[in-house]
């Protein structure tokens, strides 16, 4: 594996601050910017959206966000994604907002993506996130909306997948960088750039970790990243499969946005067979659901 400009190292030493981040015009793209930040209780964080609209997902930790749209206190749950469903907050553009940590550390992931439309802020909770066991057999993950499409926004989409230890993720291989509509106007496949902001469930310090590749048909471009926690992956075009090592559960987070808010997209035709020989779903999943860190 040669070094990669689709992977982004984690920048993380423990410490208060952004420990990961993606800036659309540093890799090259038009829409998707993204940075995870943590502080510790009691510390504050504040911005402004400016010209975009933005989601913050609480990964781990409890806290307030207070914005120019409105006051959303207590937000959050889980410890970490491996122990809740997620809570996030979307803003319309021009919003200013402060986080403020409520626990001991307070972790969260935010996209923006540029936008000349206005929207309501509006408060994501558990409940508000369908859960879908997607795929088969050693190719089954949790997938978890938080803002999917049709939701009331202009551009952006995000999920949170979980893939249980040793199993394939995003597969078959699916690729969505050409918009293609049928003759009633349905999207059939949506131009989108996408995130991928890697956890690990590292039970001993650090050595679990992912296989990610991102190739298109052409050979134009094939890449392979191995990633660990908090690591980031670029996806501008192609087929981009991932695989969890054995004994890990691996954790992602999907921002996207493009030429439609939809998730439609084409299987790779030299894999998508495989489809057919799943009999069931792995029994491990769901991973996480309402039913923990006190969610009703």
């Amino acid at each position: 594996m040669a070094d990669s400009k689709l992977l982004i190292k984690s920048q993380d030493r423990g410490s208060s601050g952004v420990f990961a981040r993606v800036y659309a015009d540093v890799v090259g793209w038009d829409l998707l910017n993204m940075a995870a930040l943590r502080l510790h209780k009691g510390e504050r964080y504040s911005g402004e959206v400016g010209e975009h609209e933005q989601v913050t997902v609480i990964l781990g930790g409890r806290c307030n966000i207070r914005t120019s749209v409105g006051d959303y206190l207590e937000l959050g749950r889980r410890a970490n994604v491996f122990e809740g469903m997620p809570w996030a907050l979307y803003l319309p553009r021009r919003a200013t907002f402060e986080i403020h940590a409520l626990t001991e550390p307070l972790e969260v992931a935010s996209c923006w993506v540029p936008t000349d439309q206005d929207h309501q802020p509006c408060l994501v909770t558990p409940k508000d996130c369908p859960i879908e066991i997607r795929g088969g057999a050693n190719a089954t993950r949790q997938i978890n909306s938080i803002i999917p499409p049709g939701f009331n926004c202009h551009r952006l989409v995000c999920v949170e997948v979980y893939t249980p230890s040793g199993n394939w993720s995003s597969y078959p291989p699916h690729k969505h960088d050409v918009h293609r509509i049928d003759d009633a106007g349905k999207v059939l496949e949506a131009d989108l750039d996408e995130i991928y902001f890697y956890k690990i469930d590292n039970r001993d310090n650090g050595n679990g970790f992912a296989y990610q590749r991102v190739y298109t048909s052409d050979g134009g471009l094939d890449e392979l990243m191995l990633a660990r926690n908090h690591d980031v992956v670029l996806v501008p075009e192609g087929y981009h499969p991932v695989v969890g090592a054995q004994g890990y559960t691996t954790y992602y987070l999907n921002f996207l946005a493009g030429s439609a808010q939809s998730l439609a997209n084409s299987d790779d035709p030299a894999l998508a067979w495989v489809k057919s020989t799943w009999k069931d779903k792995d029994p491990r999943l769901p991973l996480v659901h309402l039913g923990m860190e006190g969610e009703k």
